[in-house]
């Protein structure tokens, strides 16, 4: 941590959430560069944390971004104290991230919160949006969410821990994996009471489950109905039991394993090896020429082309609907220790985004995610048959993201467009390939376009206009 003499900005566009905190805000400057004031309320709280030896403890285990102080004015009367934060080069959320994504993410958050007590400091704010994705590893991103310790207190964030990170990955293990999608609904994480009647008798009765949720639940009705401030105390031994008690549980839980429509899609594809490797050449020669640091692959399963971007040193965010794709892909990526390649679960059709007060707590993914290149391979079929989306609004839409587009048609002979069509009447006369054509040269310029060998399908390099 270091101090520079640079003027804090006086700019106050306060981002997402941080206006609900009274001891500071994160907000940016003109330029696009990341600040977070503190204010006086917040001066021991964040000297608690940086006064010790935990916040370079936490620094150096990539637990907790690091910051500058570049203005400390906190000893005047309306004083203040700005640090600018190391950039996370992508904002997701916990409703786009797989099952391990949300396990790494709870482990994370206790491991901290272990460090914490044993310097003293605790955390007041234990929600799952602290955390981000970096270099392939989970990290907090929360400077204000420390305090002080008071001895015989008890953990004031363990409810919302519990909601953010236990409920749904405890839904995910023993109910369905697609239930980590509540939390686009409850921004505060899942209800206890909730989650207690969608998880089966046999989840329920589980020592763990039974004491951080369903009896959690019943405690939290009767503070409810009493009306008054809890006195009772616990000592730090306690706490700490109840950490590692947390940490024992979650680490065991494993996602429900189900099949589905996706995974059955992307085994049964039509593409022999030699073509697979052709289509991998072609990516390789269209991004060449050109000065990419950053892409999205749309709808991209397991990375495998991602990973053409991401051996090009091309930092890759691969999203895709199928969680179990997700998940195959985060798995692989923390293996092989990728710190260029971020997996996402998003369903193209309706992403998240645009929750929260003022629908301005959470922002949509056109917003969050923008890149110098997107990928839609094997994709355009999807949104225009099965989901009835016309071309021009699909190039409309991609064409926010970013300059560069590599897009494959995939033409009606092909098998997969068949088998869409096999269960519904053909309504999409123009689907053709001179109409995906037309529709995206009103948003974008054709560099180039080779057919991959040994299919009947064509991938297009455009340059948005």
């Amino acid at each position: 941590m270091t101090t520079s003499n640079k003027p804090g900005p006086s700019h106050n566009n306060q981002l997402g959430s941080s206006f609900r905190d009274p001891a500071g805000f994160i907000y940016k400057s003109p330029k696009g560069e990341l600040f977070r004031q503190i204010n006086p309320v917040g001066f021991d709280d964040f000297r608690a944390l940086t006064d010790s030896s935990l916040y370079e403890l936490l620094v150096k285990n990539r637990l907790l971004v690091a910051h500058n102080i570049v203005e400390d004015s906190s000893k005047k009367a309306t004083g203040k104290i700005i640090i600018k934060p190391e950039m996370v080069r992508y904002i997701s959320y916990p409703f786009e991230w797989s099952f391990s994504q949300l396990k790494d993410a709870a482990l994370a958050t206790l491991k901290i919160q272990k460090l914490a007590l044993e310097h003293d400091v605790t955390l007041k704010d234990a929600s799952a949006y602290n955390i981000q994705f970096s270099k392939g590893r989970p990290i907090f991103i929360d400077t204000l969410s420390f305090e002080s310790y008071k001895q015989g207190e008890p953990w004031q964030a363990y409810r919302q821990f519990c909601q953010h990170f236990f409920a749904p990955l405890a839904l995910m293990a023993y109910a369905d994996l697609d239930l980590s999608q509540m939390l686009r609904v409850y921004i505060d994480g899942i209800p206890l009471g909730l989650t207690t009647k969608l998880l089966p008798r046999k989840a329920r009765i589980k020592p763990s489950i039974y004491m951080h949720i369903v009896l959690h639940s019943k405690a939290q009705k009767a503070k409810a109905s009493e009306h008054k401030k809890p006195t009772r105390t616990i000592p730090k031994r306690n706490l700490l039991a109840i950490i590692t008690n947390l940490e024992a549980a979650i680490s065991k839980l494993k996602p429900l394993k189900s099949s589905t429509e996706w995974g059955e899609y992307y085994d049964n594809t039509n593409y022999t090896t030699s073509s697979a490797d052709a289509k991998a050449k072609i990516i390789r020669q269209f991004i060449e020429p050109l000065a990419i640091n950053s892409a999205m692959d749309m709808a991209g399963n397991n990375g495998r082309y991602s990973r053409v971007l991401n051996k090009a040193g091309i930092f890759t965010i691969c999203n895709d609907i199928d969680p179990n794709a997700v998940e195959s892909n985060y798995l692989y990526t923390k293996a092989h220790n990728e710190e260029r390649m971020l997996p996402l679960l998003v369903n193209l059709v309706n992403p998240g985004g645009a929750i929260g007060w003022a629908n301005n707590e959470r922002e949509v993914i056109t917003d969050r995610l923008q890149v110098d290149l997107i990928m839609a391979l094997a994709l355009v079929h999807h949104l225009a048959i099965s989901n009835n989306l016309p071309f021009d609004s699909i190039a409309q839409y991609f064409s926010q993201f970013s300059p560069y587009l590599i897009i494959e048609f995939v033409p009606k002979t092909d098998s997969q467009v068949k088998k869409l069509l096999s269960t519904r009447r053909d309504i999409f006369s123009n689907y053709d390939e001179q109409a995906f054509k037309n529709a995206f040269a009103s948003r974008y310029n054709l560099i180039d376009e080779k057919i991959i060998s040994g299919s009947k399908r064509t991938l297009y390099l455009f340059k948005r206009k």
